[in-house]
């Protein structure tokens, strides 16, 4: 599988909740590029993580990738959380599962494709994650891809 994707993500939300915006870095010949960008006028940081991983998987497709992601949160649902919330019909028991539509999405694309998840620190000066959290917060000002 020497053509998966080596792909970084990063959302953000300024304030959070607020108007919001995600990024996805491909890296290749060793230089990171952007290859999605999006935003949401009312958003959270939450959300936009979740967009940009489900922009990172659309991207790569039958490829497969390697998400390099600082969200803890979304590789729990993904590797912990939403088999259980699958076979209990989407419902968990201290209440309604929030991001719902996202969460689902992201899982679809998660089980038909390869897909390796990677967390990295966040603001640790790691080189594409910086560069993530940058065009992530360009993409929430109206940034289009270069």
């Amino acid at each position: 599988m020497s053509d998966m994707k080596i792909l970084w993500t990063d959302g953000s939300a300024d304030p959070n909740p607020g108007p919001g915006g995600f990024a996805v870095i491909e890296i290749s010949d060793g230089a990171g590029r952007p290859v999605a960008l999006g935003a949401e006028e009312d958003s959270t940081n939450i959300r936009m993580e979740g967009k940009a991983l489900i922009a990172a998987m659309k991207y790569a497709g039958e490829a497969g990738c390697e998400i390099h992601t600082d969200s803890e949160f979304w590789i729990n649902v993904l590797t912990k959380w939403a088999p259980t919330w699958e076979k209990q019909g989407w419902k968990k028991k201290s209440g309604p599962i929030k991001n719902l539509e996202i969460v689902q999405e992201l899982w679809e694309l998660y089980t038909r494709y390869s897909v390796v998840l990677k967390w990295v620190k966040g603001h640790a000066g790691i080189e594409y994650n910086e560069m993530a959290d940058e065009w992530a917060n360009k993409a929430r000002q109206g940034a289009k891809l270069p």
